[in-house]
């Protein structure tokens, strides 16, 4: 086999799978877009920014969630992919910058570029691979798929109606992502065969850890960067440090068995959990972002009336991170946290009433429920034996505390 062969451009299950160094400088790109997501959504807090955040965001990353699961798939050492991670780290670059005028005047540009990467790639693969019959067929899978999904994405781009547009661009991103879970099925060439997506586990699991390493350091950089501008009164720093706090303690929670065991899942599952990460730490990213717009609010104007909309923001982003790491936690451990559920509820639960007192001590209330989860967490791992992945006492998925 020599080094031009095709077949070497598949990645070996005996070969290294830490991330490579160019996989984590193509992360960079990220750490803008997550940023200027938050910001940009501090600015239109309210259900049409809500909706008008999330769909880029939702497209940008699943670029990234499809290049890593590429890299996943093929040898990230290998020049021909390299150059590909460089060709969409560029286009990620484009997206993230045209990401806040997305429904606006660069809604063109950010639609054909999306569209430009993932056609691109699949193009660029199925070329690559056509003599090498299993990865060929897999790219192929995608190529097929991602073509549908560039009508919803090329029509809505066309219309001047930010309503229409979003509506198109939902219809796509909703195929993109339902047809994912289901493997691409292809006509003539089925779905991607489950054990194809075993190859590297400890590779993609070290690949979400860093992203959401990068997702918490949205918060930290959001709330620096207008933490600088507001000045250091005390009502300022007391909304900085809350939102400090609740980053570290949102670390914590994610963390906590569930998160450091994505790179050591169990076999026979590890497919099904590595297929839905994408959704599960999508959510959490999105709560991130949706806290970090709050938190910004917060530090901006402490003493000001808190609108709902701000305290939609500041606990709803925390609660919508829980719900994504309490779904991850039940596909990782077969097991519902009531515990968890519990101060997902809490959060819900005293957010209307936050609109009675500033932002500042929102931001520390916001802080406080979050180490009462993580106080939970310690206490609950102290009385049970951490349990493995995959594990249950019983035949039926069990609840858990």
């Amino acid at each position: 086999m020599t080094r031009n062969d095709p077949a070497t451009l598949v990645r070996s299950p005996g070969g290294s799978q830490r991330a490579t160094l160019l996989e984590l400088f193509f992360d960079l790109v990220y750490v803008a877009a997550l940023a200027l997501t938050s910001m940009n959504l501090a600015r239109h807090l309210n259900w049409a920014g809500a909706v008008q955040a999330l769909l880029p965001l939702m497209a940008l990353w699943w670029v990234w969630a499809i290049t890593t699961l590429a890299t996943d798939f093929y040898n990230p050492e290998r020049l021909p992919i390299q150059a590909l991670i460089g060709v969409v780290m560029f286009g990620s670059i484009i997206m993230a910058v045209t990401l806040p005028q997305a429904f606006g005047s660069q809604g063109m540009i950010f639609a054909t570029t999306n569209v430009a990467i993932h056609l691109g790639r699949g193009i660029f693969l199925v070329a690559l691979l056509r003599h090498n019959t299993l990865p060929g067929k897999r790219a192929a899978r995608f190529l097929f798929w991602f073509t549908v999904s560039a009508v919803g994405w090329i029509v809505g781009a066309f219309m001047p109606s930010a309503v229409v547009r979003g509506i198109a661009w939902a219809a796509a991103l909703v195929l993109d992502y339902v047809i994912a879970a289901f493997r691409y099925p292809t006509p003539w060439l089925g779905p991607v065969p489950r054990d194809q997506y075993d190859k590297a586990q400890e590779h993609i699991g070290e690949r979400y850890q860093q992203f959401m390493i990068l997702a918490f350091g949205d918060l930290i950089l959001v709330a620096a960067l207008r933490y600088t501008r507001a000045g250091l009164g005390a009502g300022h720093t007391t909304a900085f440090v809350a939102t400090f706090a609740t980053t570290m303690l949102l670390w914590q929670i994610y963390v906590y068995r569930a998160g450091s065991l994505l790179r050591n899942l169990p076999r026979g599952k590890p497919g099904r959990i590595l297929r839905w990460a994408p959704y599960t730490h999508f959510i959490m990213i999105f709560g991130i972002v949706a806290a970090a717009a709050g938190s910004e609010r917060a530090i901006l104007a402490p003493t000001a009336p808190m609108p709902y909309h701000w305290a939609a923001a500041m606990f709803g982003g925390p609660a919508l991170f829980m719900i994504g790491r309490s779904v991850f936690e039940y596909e990782v451990f077969d097991r519902i946290s009531w515990s968890r559920l519990f101060w997902i509820g809490v959060l819900l639960g005293v957010s209307p009433a936050m609109v009675l007192v500033a932002p500042s001590t929102a931001a520390v209330i916001v802080a406080a429920i979050l180490l009462g989860v993580a106080v939970t967490d310690a206490v609950r791992g102290r009385a049970h034996r951490p349990a493995q992945p995959g594990q249950h006492q019983h035949p039926v998925r069990r609840l858990g505390g």
